[in-house]
């Protein structure tokens, strides 16, 4: 694939200044581990190179046949969704997938693309809001992960982008994603201040949860080193996320027609419990234009 920066309509604002550090401040994110999961389970529900099976498909005529093999070189890519700084993007193109990341941060962009440089990989970025992404054919698989649907904040929105998702799936293709819960603000981080202090970088994070929207705002200042005379320069972003019961996304899977798959906790990979705080979900494409 070529390096393509595609201009799409940004909706949520964040991430222009935190950009710069986001990669410092989640060094301790277990990429790799989510890597690994990932391609377990596209392996697992048929996405495996060219391993992708169209679902409920009774012998295909001729023309049927010239249109398998036409989509037979997309059953291998793999869309990232809300990629940012586009780590997890790369460990899975070494892993053997073709690989699309889209964002809506021109400056998380920026990063990836000088990750992609670095790397030699060939990696396609799209700068696009995922409620209104566009793909020139389908994917055998989409992922999105790292809490980034947590940014849509209402549930039309989530269907709109479920909705699309089915649409650039390949047939029988699976949809793979996380969400922090309801749980998770409303108990562990709702209102709750953290900080870090590092030599060049620093940060204050204040969450302010509201239980009736399902809302946590994150008010976040940073303080970043950037002359030798050891002065730094102050900023702060903004970011709104809303939490979701896995009952919500689940309606909404099925509401956009995808097959809801299986779902697990996010820490233990077991079963979900009360207290789950990531939930991971797999759905699968089961046909156009339903829901």
């Amino acid at each position: 694939m070529d390096v393509f920066l595609k201009e799409g309509r940004l909706g949520v604002e964040a991430y222009t200044d935190f950009a710069s550090v986001y990669d410092t401040f989640m060094d301790n994110v277990p990429y790799s581990e989510w890597a690994e999961r990932i391609v377990g389970l596209l392996e697992k529900y048929g996405v495996k190179g060219q391993a992708v099976q169209p679902a409920r498909r009774e012998k295909p005529e001729e023309s049927e046949c010239m249109h398998q093999e036409a989509l037979a070189a997309e059953r291998n890519v793999i869309v990232d969704l809300g990629c940012g700084t586009g780590t997890l993007t790369e460990l899975l193109a070494d892993a053997g997938y073709d690989m699309i990341g889209i964002d809506n941060s021109q400056e998380m962009l920026r990063i990836a693309l000088e990750k992609k440089e670095r790397s030699g990989k060939e990696i396609l970025y799209l700068l696009q809001d995922m409620r209104e992404f566009e793909l020139y054919g389908v994917a055998g698989a989409i992922v999105s992960v790292c809490d980034s649907l947590n940014y849509l904040l209402e549930e039309e929105e989530l269907e709109a982008t479920f909705r699309l998702v089915n649409n650039y799936l390949y047939p029988g293709g699976v949809f793979i994603f996380d969400f922090n819960t309801v749980y998770k603000y409303e108990t562990v981080i709702g209102d709750a201040t953290i900080a870090e202090n590092r030599d060049d970088c620093s940060f204050i994070w204040e969450n302010y949860y509201d239980a009736d929207g399902q809302r946590n705002e994150y008010d976040i200042t940073v303080f970043v080193r950037e002359t030798e005379d050891g002065r730094f320069r102050r900023f702060t972003e903004t970011h709104f996320q809303r939490g979701y019961t896995l009952g919500q996304m689940r309606g909404l899977v099925e509401k956009a027609g995808m097959e809801f798959v299986a779902a697990f906790d996010g820490d233990t990979c077991g079963e979900v419990h009360a207290e789950s705080e990531r939930i991971y979900v797999v759905a699968r494409e089961c046909g156009k234009g339903m829901g």
